[in-house]
C-alpha cells in the first residue's frame, strides 16, 4: 500500500480507511518569517510553521506492535488508533533551495534545544527572532528543521511541545499499575508533587490502598525504610491547611534535605506513551516518502533525515533504536542518521506502561533507564543471562548510521563505558560499521558559559565547549549519508590503551580544595518484574537490586585532564583541569574547572602539584600558536570545521586574558 498523501483539514478521521501508519491531517496555526525575513547564505529566507499533526495507526501492523499497550488502545470505527502531536517546522521559504535534509531535533521535556547547541543561539520556546537562530549555522547549511512533541506529561505551559495519546483500557474498564516517585530536596518541605520537575503526575487511584507506601533512605546505598502510614498522606500544604490531592504527598514531619524518599502507589488509566515514538517516525516518513501540502513540501524535496537528541532526548533516540521504531509501516528506513548525544549507555521510561519520560538515570533513583543491552554489539550479560544488542530489532534495510557522542559526565553518571565494553568490563568492543563513538574528553554534561561561575560549593563549573565538534560531526554525518564518505574514526577511552580504568585505578592529582568523589553512581542489575521486557509492564517497585556492573572512567594525566577520547584544544593546550564530575555529588550533570597557578611561586605556595602557566608556555603568543596547531590538526581529521577555527582561537585568547589577570 503506498504512503498516503497528507489530506486537507476538512477530512474527518472517521472516514480514514485502515492503512499503513500515516499522518491524516496537519493543522497549521501559525506561519511567520524567521528573523524578519533575513536571508541565510545561499538558502535564502526561512519561515516557521507551528500547529498540530494528527495521526491514525493500524494496531495490527507489525511496526505498531512494539507500542506498549497498543492492544488496549481505543480504536475508531475503521479500527485505527487516533492521536495527535504538536509540531514546529522551520524551512526555507523556497524549499528547493534547501539541502534536501530534514534535521530532527528531539525536544527535551517539551523544549527546543538544538539551536543553542549548533547555532550558539539564545534559548527560546518561541524561536522567531534572529538571536534565536544565533550564527545561523543550520540554516546556512540548508537544513529543514523539525520538532514534534513526543512526551505526554510535560508541564502545562505555553511553548512546550507534547503528544496527545489515548488512554489504555481493558474492555473499557481501567487498567491499574504501580508508579514510583522519588523525592530529593535541598531544603525542608512538607508537601511534594508526585510528578518530576513540574511534570503532570499520575494520580493515586485509591489513597487508602494498602499497596501505597512511602520509604526513606540515607544516601544512594542506604537501605529503604517504610514510614508509618499515619505519618503521611496524599495531600498538599495550602497555606496552613493540608488539603487532599491525588497528585501530591504530604509528610507530617517534612521531607529532609540529603535523604531520598520513594512513594510507591497504585494509579490507573495509563496513556500509550509509546505513540510519542510513533509520532516521530510517521512525521519523518511523511516528509521523506510523501508530501505535505499544508507545509508547502512537495514529494521528493526531502530525501534524507538526521535525528539529534541531547540528554533525555538522546536516551529517547537510544530507546527508539532499541525498540525498533526506525522502520515505518511499509518497512522503509525512517532516519538515515541518528545522533544520541550525552545519553551514556542509558535508555528511558518512554515506551512502558505508566511511563515517566522525564525521570533521569542515576544510581540514586533506579528507574528503567539503565538496563541491558548497553552496546550495539550483541553480547551476553553475565548478570541477567540475556544475549542482546542495542540494535537487534533493526534489520539491514532500516538500519541508520549512528554517532554516539558523550561528555565525560556520562562516564561518571550514566555508565557510558558499558556502551563500548563487555558487561564484565574486561574487554573493549568493536564498533559496527554503521556507528561511531565520540567521547568529548574533559567535558561536563552541558558546557558551562565562560567566564565560569561557581556554585554554592565554591567550585567553578566546566566551560570546555564541545559544540564545535558537534557542528563538524553533523556535516560529516550528512556526507556519510549522501556520498558514502566515511566520517572521522571513533575517539574514546579504551581498556587496551589504558585510558579507561576502574575507579580504584583513577589517578587524579592532589589538587588543593578538590576531593575526588567518595561515592559514585554504581549501576546494579535492576529487576522490575518478569513483564517489563515482554510487555512493557512494571510489576516490581522499587526494583530488586542485583549485582553491580563495572564502573569504568577515563584516566587522567598529571594535570588532571583526560588522556583518551576526542580532546579539544582546551585539553591539548590547557589552562586548568576540566572534569566531568563534581566533588560531593555523584549524580550531578556538572563538572569542575580548576585553573592552573599562573606562576611556579604561586603554585608552590598553594601546594599545587600541577605545572603552572609559566612552566607550560613562554607567553600568550606561544600558547595561542599551540591552540591553533591543535585546532588545525582536529580540523584536518574532520573533527572541527575549518570555518570555526578563527573563533576557537579567539575564544582561547579571551580565556588566557581572563585567567592571567587573576579574574578567577
Amino acid at each position: 500500500m503506498t504512503f498516503r498523501r497528507t489530506i486537507l483539514t476538512i477530512v474527518l478521521l472517521a472516514v480514514v480507511p485502515i492503512v499503513s501508519a500515516e499522518v491524516v491531517r496537519i493543522d497549521v496555526d501559525r506561519r511567520d518569517d524567521i528573523a524578519g525575513g533575513a536571508s541565510y547564505g545561499s538558502t535564502g529566507p526561512y519561515e516557521r510553521l507551528a500547529g498540530r499533526i494528527h495521526y491514525a495507526v493500524d494496531p495490527a501492523n507489525s511496526a505498531n506492535r512494539i507500542v506498549t499497550d497498543i492492544d488496549f488502545a481505543p480504536a475508531n470505527g475503521t479500527g485505527v488508533v487516533e492521536f495527535s502531536a504538536d509540531f514546529v517546522l522551520v524551512k526555507p521559504k523556497d524549499v528547493y533551495a534547501g539541502n534536501g535534509a530534514v534535521f530532527f531535533d528531539v525536544v527535551n521535556r517539551g523544549r527546543i534545544a538544538a539551536l543553542g547547541r549548533f547555532n550558539g543561539a539564545t534559548s527560546s520556546s518561541d524561536p522567531l527572532a534572529a538571536e534565536n537562530y544565533g550564527d545561523g549555522f543550520l540554516l546556512e547549511q540548508g537544513f529543514t528543521l523539525l520538532w514534534v512533541g513526543w512526551q505526554h506529561d510535560v508541564p502545562p505551559r505555553d511553548g512546550l511541545l507534547r503528544v496527545y495519546p489515548p488512554v489504555a483500557t481493558n474492555a473499557g474498564g481501567p487498567i491499574e499499575g504501580l508508579v514510583r516517585s522519588d523525592i530529593f530536596v535541598t531544603e525542608k518541605v512538607y508537601s511534594h508533587s508526585l510528578g518530576d520537575r513540574g511534570h503532570v503526575a499520575y494520580p493515586v487511584a485509591d489513597p487508602a490502598d494498602p499497596r501505597n507506601v512511602l520509604m526513606v533512605r540515607d544516601g544512594m546505598a542506604g537501605e529503604r525504610q517504610i514510614m508509618p502510614r499515619e505519618e503521611w498522606q496524599f495531600a498538599r500544604l495550602e497555606g496552613n491547611r493540608v488539603v487532599g490531592d491525588p497528585t501530591s504527598v504530604h509528610l507530617n514531619s517534612g521531607f529532609e534535605p540529603g535523604r531520598i524518599y520513594d512513594v510507591v502507589y497504585v494509579s490507573e488509566n495509563p496513556p500509550l506513551a509509546g505513540l510519542g515514538l510513533a509520532a516521530i517516525r510517521d512525521a519523518i516518513s511523511m516528509l521523506k516518502y510523501g508530501s505535505a501540502e499544508e507545509l508547502d513540501i512537495a514529494a521528493g524535496v526531502i530525501d534524507r533525515a538526521i535525528a539529534f537528541g541531547s540528554s533525555q532526548s538522546g536516551r529517547l533516540l537510544r530507546t527508539y533504536l532499541h525498540d525498533g521504531f526506525n522502520g515505518d509501516e511499509q518497512g522503509r528506513r525512517v532516519f538515515d542518521g541518528v545522533i544520541p548525544h550525552i545519553a551514556g549507555a542509558a535508555r528511558g521510561s518512554f515506551n512502558v506502561r505508566f511511563a515517566q519520560p522525564s525521570r533521569a538515570p542515576g544510581g540514586a533513583f533506579d528507574y528503567p533507564n539503565r538496563l541491558f543491552p548497553f552496546a550495539d554489539t550483541e553480547q551476553s550479560d553475565p548478570i541477567t543471562g540475556t544475549t542482546r544488542g542495542l540494535l537487534a530489532n533493526i534489520g539491514p534495510e532500516t538500519m541508520p548510521r549512528v554517532f554516539y557522542t558523550n561528555s565525560s559526565t556520562e562516564y561518571w553518571r550514566s555508565v557510558a563505558a558499558l556502551a563500548h565494553t563487555t558487561p564484565d568490563g574486561k574487554q573493549d568492543l568493536p564498533s559496527p560499521e554503521n556507528s561511531r563513538i565520540y567521547h568529548f574528553a574533559g567535558t561536563q554534561h552541558g558546557p558551562a558559559p565562560f567566564p565560569s561561575s561557581s556554585g554554592d560549593d565554591g567550585h567553578l563549573r566546566n566551560p570546555n565547549d564541545y559544540d564545535w565538534f558537534l557542528r563538524s560531526l553533523l556535516l560529516r554525518m550528512d556526507r556519510w549519508i549522501t556520498d558514502d564518505e566515511p566520517p572521522p574514526p571513533s575517539r574514546y577511552a579504551t581498556l587496551e590503551a589504558g585510558t579507561l580504568v576502574t575507579y580504584e585505578e583513577f589517578l587524579f592529582p592532589e589538587v588543593p580544595g578538590v576531593d575526588v568523589l567518595d561515592e559514585v553512581s554504581i549501576l546494579r542489575a535492576l529487576d522490575f518484574g518478569p513483564e517489563l521486557a515482554s510487555r512493557g509492564v512494571i510489576t516490581q517497585e522499587p526494583p530488586v537490586l542485583g549485582p553491580a556492573y563495572p564502573f569504568l572512567v577515563p584516566q587522567v594525566d598529571e594535570g588532571g585532564n583526560e588522556i583518551g577520547g576526542l580532546r579539544s584544544p582546551d585539553i591539548v593546550v590547557p589552562l586548568g583541569t576540566y572534569t566531568g564530575w563534581l566533588p560531593g555529588n555523584p549524580v550531578s550533570g556538572a563538572g569542575l574547572y580548576s585553573p592552573f597557578a599562573r606562576t611556579r611561586a604561586e603554585r608552590e605556595a598553594n601546594g599545587d602539584p600541577r605545572p603552572s602557566i609559566e612552566e607550560r608556555y613562554a607567553d600568550r603568543a606561544q600558547y595561542l600558536g599551540s591552540v591553533e596547531e591543535a585546532a588545525r590538526a582536529l580540523a584536518g581529521h574532520g573533527y572541527l570545521r575549518a570555518g570555526d577555527l578563527a573563533e576557537i582561537v579567539e575564544a582561547a585568547g579571551s580565556r588566557w586574558d581572563h585567567h592571567m589577570r587573576g579574574a578567577d
